[in-house]
């Protein structure tokens, strides 16, 4: 069994390639997140956390370097294969919890559970026992606008959750939450992940947040380092 979930070695991007306004955003990035470790992304804005989030999702590709989850080489695969992984390796949190406003809480996270060739009964269960070790089992019937910004976060933690990912990828999770309302959502995503095994890579600005995680790394002008001191 692979203890490493996810691997970067020697990733490497640039935009506006070949221009005098090219910019190298990575310069050989590599990294490892080992089996049910949750790691701490910290960066300043414009330092290319969220690229280095996207390509390790198989949202970008890398002009150079490899990327692999749970042993396998993704770098190379086709659109189809990508998606597939995306869909069954990969969960995504963003800043804003882009929940679909039309449909509940509980259908929010049904939905790529369908998607996913899961029976309707069954992906209902696996929902509510994620709202459920959230705390807000109660507001499963409820749409997004009728719930708190806390509470459209813990559901897309949920909906991030839905198809048991391997890799769990969060791009400031809690930036768009008042300072109490974050460190209660953190620490309803942390018990989350926890009991669900999987592996995190987390960026965040907060640094007393990026403590309380396994390890911190720092992501500056394209390069990592170990810790949060910069």
């Amino acid at each position: 069994m692979n203890d490493v979930t996810l691997k970067l070695d020697n990733i490497q991007k640039a935009y506006n390639h070949g221009k005098p306004s090219e910019v190298q955003v990575l310069h050989g990035v590599s990294l490892q997140v080992a089996k049910g470790e949750v790691v701490a992304l910290v960066a300043p804005s414009g330092a290319g956390k969220s690229t280095l989030l996207h390509i390790a999702g198989l949202l970008d590709t890398p002009d150079a370097g490899t990327v692999a989850i749970g042993g396998e080489d993704l770098t190379k695969l086709g659109d189809r294969k990508r998606t597939a992984v995306r869909r069954n390796d990969v969960g995504f949190i963003y800043q804003f919890h882009h929940l679909l406003p039309e449909f509940t809480a509980l259908e929010n996270i049904v939905l790529p559970q369908l998607a996913n060739g899961i029976a309707q009964g069954e992906a209902e269960a696996h929902a509510m026992d994620l709202l459920g070790r959230v705390g807000v089992s109660e507001r499963a019937s409820h749409r997004p606008a009728a719930l708190s910004g806390g509470e459209q976060q813990r559901v897309a933690f949920c909906r991030a959750l839905a198809n048991k990912p391997k890799l769990l990828l969060a791009d400031e999770p809690t930036g768009n939450l008042d300072p109490g309302t974050s460190d209660r959502v953190f620490e309803a995503l942390m018990d989350l992940v926890r009991a669900s095994g999987l592996s995190a890579l987390i960026a965040t600005h907060n640094l007393d947040l990026a403590a309380r995680m396994d390890r911190a790394i720092r992501l500056d002008q394209g390069r990592l380092t170990e810790g949060l001191a910069p």
